[in-house]
């Protein structure tokens, strides 16, 4: 509808926010622009969000400080989990499943390497463990981390893969489910 250029244009700007598509993108628009106590509460929060949320400085996570909250607690387990962004940290922290500290590595350069050396000397870390999604790329980049941090004195170890709980060989790929055979664990 072309007297609704300003729906439009939100519903184009919702669409270019990750899994969100048209049909999603529409409904959204809508019950913003039908309710406006609603929408000036988003809009608030996104100011909030824009201003206040920064990389912290050590580990690149999301932080409203310089240094997360994560980097800044001595009491964590003296492991570091080196992840793609800071969305698997936030993924990883809701799974409650792990309690050191992380590294996001987006690309690999000598001031990443220099940085993830330091973090593993400043906290004595004494395990690194690579968290990232399993493809070609990310075994080649293990190797290449394994190699420039052989000097740190640390065990590696890397996420454990395979098949997914609830799904059916059928629907596993031949690469994860010959993962999953081969790092098999014993049981009793």
């Amino acid at each position: 509808m072309k007297d609704l250029k300003s729906l439009n244009q939100l519903i184009e700007i919702l669409e270019e926010l990750p899994s969100i598509g048209k049909k999603s993108a529409t409904r959204l628009a809508i019950s913003l622009a039908k309710d406006k106590y609603k929408a000036l509460k988003l809009i608030n929060a996104l100011e909030n969000a824009i201003s206040s949320i920064q990389e912290c400085q050590i580990c690149g996570n999301f932080s409203e400080h310089e240094i997360c909250e994560i980097c800044d607690n001595p009491h964590r387990d003296k492991t570091l989990a080196i992840v793609e962004s800071s969305k698997d940290i936030l993924t990883i922290e809701e799974s409650g499943s792990y309690n050191g500290y992380y590294f996001v590595l987006s690309h690999l350069d000598d001031e990443n390497i220099q940085k993830l050396k330091d973090i593993i000397k400043e906290k004595e870390i004494k395990e690194v463990i690579f968290a990232f999604p399993p493809s070609v790329e990310s075994e080649a980049r293990v190797m290449l981390l394994e190699d420039k941090l052989k000097d740190m004195n640390v065990d590696f170890s890397q996420i454990a893969q395979g098949v997914p709980t609830g799904v059916q060989f059928e629907n596993v790929d031949i690469n994860s489910l010959a993962k999953a055979i081969k790092l098999r664990v014993k049981l009793h």
